[in-house]
């Protein structure tokens, strides 16, 4: 797999670039008081940019640190101005709360019809390897993929988003982990009325704690041997509701390369993953062109 973009238009990723620290710059001024440090003037670049830098990468779907720097300092910043290569990573890291605290602002703009929810599987290695890799071995584990009738190992994305495609609630799990349980934690982050999930997300008393507790109602569709299952057209109108997850999936894994990040520790795991979803939700909202 590639880790550069196919896209060569300098002034787009210029224009891109400029969307992306303009909206960046705005939110970081809320929270100036937390980002104070020693020696703050005598830093290259300011926190917008390195932030900026860091999510343009993951637009143009960038899934080497090292190829990505290299193109930053050829085309972006050829005057020698821009970070080391591993100073801009510790700083990426450092400013890992800064990028999720702007996540979060850009979940709470849209209002929406309905709420989506479903997972991913992250696969870490080749399934080959899966039974010796040592990467991330504390947390991630072997899983069943349904779609794909296949084994893996690595970690699994459970992930909420509205009706418009906006990634809301996400967390992330070992890959043996049962999408039922995750679900409470997802939907509760930014509640929504209502949800739609599929067959695995099949639980009366989920459902009922669910209503019960956050007035939040999720509809699955019917399994075969159920006994009281729901009509054709019921079946259908879920489906078609469901679609936008998918395709946001989609988007993921082939764009942005969601299942391509190479990070070894899970606080760079951990960045790389809220910078996807970020520069998603961006584009998403208009804010930035693809």
């Amino acid at each position: 797999m590639n880790s550069s973009p196919l896209t060569t238009d300098r002034a787009k990723i210029q224009k891109q670039y400029a969307a992306i620290f303009f909206f960046v710059s705005a939110q970081l001024s809320s929270i100036q008081m937390y980002l104070q440090r020693r020696n703050r003037h005598l830093v290259k670049q300011e926190d917008a940019v390195v932030i900026a830098i860091h999510l343009l990468g993951k637009l143009l779907g960038f899934t080497s640190e090292q190829a990505w720097h290299r193109f930053v300092t050829g085309n972006l910043f050829t005057n020698g101005s821009f970070l080391e290569r591993s100073r801009y990573n510790r700083r990426c890291r450092a400013l890992g709360f800064a990028i999720k605290w702007i996540a979060g602002v850009s979940k709470t703009r849209p209002t929406s019809c309905y709420a989506v929810v479903d997972s991913l599987p992250l696969p870490l290695c080749h399934t080959a390897r899966m039974h010796r890799v040592k990467r991330f071995q504390e947390i991630a584990d072997i899983g069943y993929c349904a779609s794909k009738q296949q084994w893996y190992y690595g970690l699994k994305l459970h992930l909420q988003v509205t009706d418009q495609g906006l990634p809301m609630g996400y967390v992330v799990t070992e890959a043996s982990c049962h999408d039922r349980i995750a679900t409470e934690s997802v939907m509760t982050q930014i509640p929504h009325p209502y949800n739609f999930g599929d067959k695995g997300f099949i639980s009366r008393e989920l459902q009922k704690r669910l209503y019960e507790e956050y007035q939040m109602a999720l509809w699955t569709p019917s399994r075969k041997n159920q006994k009281h299952c729901s009509s054709e057209a019921w079946e259908k109108w879920i489906q078609q509701k469901r679609k936008v997850i998918e395709t946001v999936f989609s988007v993921l894994v082939d764009q942005y390369r969601i299942t391509g990040i190479r990070a070894n520790s899970m606080i760079g795991f951990e960045v790389a993953l809220d910078g996807i979803l970020l520069a998603y939700s961006l584009v998403t909202l208009g804010l930035v062109e693809f």
